[in-house]
């Protein structure tokens, strides 16, 4: 392997995906090289652990289904599209879909031989140039070779000119001014107008970034309506066999065209049901692995069953609020950060992870987690409760009591809480901001929509005033975080933004090293706090239940499933 692959990445905490329940994705982050000058979070777990239950293929049985639950059945099946970035999605194409890199326990980017050669970047002109050399062998599931055609369709989709193409995110793909062909069809030459660190996040299903098949990226229509309801093209160890709505199921099976090593399993079949719902199923045997998360009644539940084991990890994964600056009563900057001051977050905090054996410390940093050497708080007071301050604030914001309700021209100060069914977190979350805002002066109406109309109906259109769900992490800092803080990001659901958190996010992003970087993530994450969009509540551990002879898949920590390698044990 070329020692340009060696790269270690500088382990931040990148939050791109979204998580309608309290489950995780594989995708997490890590060390930063500041020192620590904010809050430690003893006791806390290593962010580079890993609980997998690693086996050799040859300690594994040939054959099997694996059932795995997910909190909805989707309708846009392409991860790279503003609406298909969700956690179920994403879940069901990792193994259907390129990845072009490995991520480790770590977080050590390695080339993935199954789809790539070689990568490197390099000087050319004084402008940074990546080689990205194909595996010949490498194809679509039509038969189609995967050329650099593939490369040059992704970012044409993802660069940000045409705006009838809706990416989830378009990070390092805006700077790149061409890209075109190297020695042959196999060869892609990537040129950027201006340093990107982070090249290696491109491609890459531990970023959540995959490759598409330049066939269903050639045109906005076909970008964004390809893989709706349907998951047309595959290029991975496994291929669809059936979507199929009625049951809410999406099966899987191994692909007898893939080039790379024979997958252990004959069958994958992902189960869409209700977060609150995974459990019981667990326990009844009708699936084999569930995104548990910080449910107590769930973590029990995987405890007491008979042949199963508790998988966790420490990860920089997210519980968080967000608040709608698109709608009136939140547009002010100022009545959010009020907002933030009026939540107890250590209340709510204690409620989701009483029992969980889990330190229920208050997260005070949007981009990293608190055992990350780079953490500090630099939240300005806005991430204590405060409810005095908070006052002060809708007061001179105009927002004045009137009886046991504020009031401004008339009009209540009366916020719309949309929250999933089936997720006993977001009930409680809803619960809490509901009495304590109530304590100065802030209705809250709570909406519960269904499951698998959460993210479609209501978050991506922007339908809420306040919403609870999860970020979930990768292990790329800076363009991780992009597309959710930035001002036109595709994830951005806060509808605000500044021009210097964008910037302080370019300047991580082209960093030349990891104490560089973190300086700027850190001053990113102070802008964000005066944003006041999204109220972080704390580090959510990853805690999977699984069969006890299931292995190489379970709490990932910052490495990524090679599912070629998933089965069971002999």
């Amino acid at each position: 392997m070329s020692r340009r692959l060696q790269h270690r990445t500088a382990l931040l905490a990148g939050l791109t995906a979204l998580s309608l329940s309290l489950t995780l994705c594989s995708c997490a982050s890590g060390q930063g090289g500041a020192a620590a000058d904010g809050p430690s979070a003893t006791g806390a777990p290593k962010l580079t652990s890993i609980d997998v239950n690693p086996r050799e293929r040859s300690q594994l049985r040939q054959g099997g289904t694996l059932h795995l639950a997910i909190a909805q059945f989707s309708r846009q099946w392409s991860p790279i599209q503003t609406d298909g970035s969700e956690s179920s999605t994403i879940s069901v194409s990792k193994p259907l879909l390129p990845t072009f890199f490995r991520s480790d326990a770590a977080g050590t980017q390695t080339v993935n031989p199954a789809y790539l050669q070689d990568a490197h970047a390099e000087l050319r002109d004084g402008r940074q140039v990546v080689v990205w050399t194909l595996n010949p062998k490498a194809h679509w599931s039509d038969g189609t070779p995967i050329t650099w055609r593939d490369l040059e369709a992704n970012w044409r989709a993802l660069n940000g000119k045409d705006p009838a193409y809706r990416p989830a995110s378009n990070t390092g793909f805006e700077q790149v001014s061409s890209v075109e062909r190297g020695k042959d069809d196999f060869q892609a030459v990537m040129t950027f107008d201006r340093p990107f660190s982070e090249w290696q996040s491109m491609f890459n299903g531990a970023a959540n970034a995959p490759l598409l098949p330049a066939s269903r990226l050639a045109t906005p229509e076909l970008f964004n309506s390809a893989y709706l309801d349907a998951i047309p093209v595959t290029a991975g160890p496994f291929k669809v066999e059936r979507l199929d709505r009625a049951a809410q199921t999406i099966t899987l099976v191994a692909d007898p065209a893939w080039w790379g090593d024979k997958p252990m399993l004959d069958r994958i079949v992902f189960h869409a049901m209700l977060p609150n719902a995974m459990a019981p199923a667990f326990a009844k045997g009708e699936i084999d692995l569930f995104n548990n998360g910080p449910d107590v009644a769930g973590y029990q539940t995987i405890k007491s069953t008979k042949g199963a084991a508790v998988r966790r990890a420490g990860g920089p994964d997210f519980r968080q609020l967000t608040l709608n600056a698109r709608t009136p009563a939140l547009s002010d900057a100022t009545v959010r950060q009020a907002v933030f001051q009026a939540i107890n977050r250590d209340a709510v905090i204690r409620s989701d992870l009483n029992g969980l054996d889990w330190p229920a410390a208050p997260l005070n940093n949007h981009l990293l987690v608190a055992n990350q050497n780079a953490y500090r708080d630099n939240s300005l007071g806005l991430s204590r409760y405060d409810p005095a301050e908070a006052a002060r604030k809708l007061d001179a914001a105009g927002w004045r009591l009137d009886g046991d309700v504020r009031k401004r021209n008339g009009r209540e100060l009366n916020l719309r809480m949309v929250i999933p069914a089936g997720v006993t977190q977001a009930q409680s979350e809803a619960d809490s901001a509901t009495r304590t805002l109530k304590d100065i002066g802030i209705k809250v109406t709570t909406v519960t929509s269904a499951a698998n109309e959460f993210f479609d109906k209501y978050v991506n259109r922007g339908d809420f005033d306040i919403t609870a769900y999860s970020l979930l992490g990768t292990p790329f800092p800076a363009s991780g975080n992009r597309a959710d803080f930035v001002q036109n990001g595709g994830t951005n659901h806060v509808g605000a933004g500044s021009p210097a958190v964008d910037a302080a996010l370019d300047r991580a992003a082209a960093a030349p090293d990891a104490a560089t970087a973190s300086e700027a993530i850190n001053q990113a994450d102070g802008e964000l706090w005066k944003v006041a969009g999204v109220l972080p509540l704390y580090q959510r551990p990853q805690l999977y239940g699984a069969r006890a002879n299931l292995a190489n898949i379970g709490a990932q920590g910052l490495s990524d499933i090679v599912w070629e390698n998933v089965g069971f044990e002999r």
